[in-house]
Order: C-alpha cells, then structure tokens, then sequence
C-alpha cells in the first residue's frame, strides 16, 4: 500500500491532462482506495484492502480526498470509501462503499481477470 498523490499519479500510472487514452503505465493492475482520515468505513475497508494486495495480484494505492483535490476531481469522486479498479488494459471502474472482503474479491475477479 502506498499513498499517491496527483503529481505521482500522473508520472506513474497515466497523466490525464497529457494523455486522451485512458492506460495503465503500471505492470500490475491497480485499486485506487480514495478515502479520508476521518471516515469511519474507509478505516473498515483499509485492512480488507491491504490484506487483500498481500494475496493477490495487484497494487493498492491510497489518495486522501481532503488533500488531493485534482485527482478525486478526474475520477469524480463524491463519497468515500471509493475504490477504481484500475485494470491492466482498459477503463478504469469504481464503487462507492464500505463493501466485505468478499464482495471486494469479486471486484477484483471481475475487473482484473483478463
């Protein structure tokens, strides 16, 4: 798990002021968990997540909504927990809530599975 933000978005996973065609530039798909230090659910859905990278296949990035206005602007972000799921090849997905560890593998089966 790392915490990003807009700057670090753009020179490592796709730069959307530069680039018309959504890609990851990464070699493992990604979730983006935007959440914000006093959000009761996105503390709920935080240990899922880092659980969750430890066994699977992907990299678990963290963008505070209250800091980094520009980025939880371009994936419209307006309730959080949100989680995009950023695949390898093409768009990028998101859901909003607080979802179990289950629902969350489905998400990552359904996205990430090529």
């Amino acid at each position: 798990m790392k915490k990003i933000n807009t700057k670090e978005f753009k020179e490592a996973i796709y730069d959307f002021e530069k680039e018309s065609d959504f890609h990851n530039k990464q070699d493992k798909p990604i979730i983006i968990d935007f959440y914000a230090d006093w959000c009761g659910p996105c503390k709920v859905v935080a240990p899922i997540l880092e659980e969750l990278e430890k066994e699977g296949n992907f990299t678990l990035y963290k963008v505070d909504t209250d800091e980094e206005y520009d980025l939880s602007n371009y994936f419209n972000i307006r309730s959080i927990p949100t989680l995009v799921f950023v695949p390898l090849k093409g768009q990028p997905a998101s859901h909003t809530g607080a979802y179990p560890k289950s629902e969350i593998k489905k998400l990552i089966s359904k996205y990430f599975t090529e």
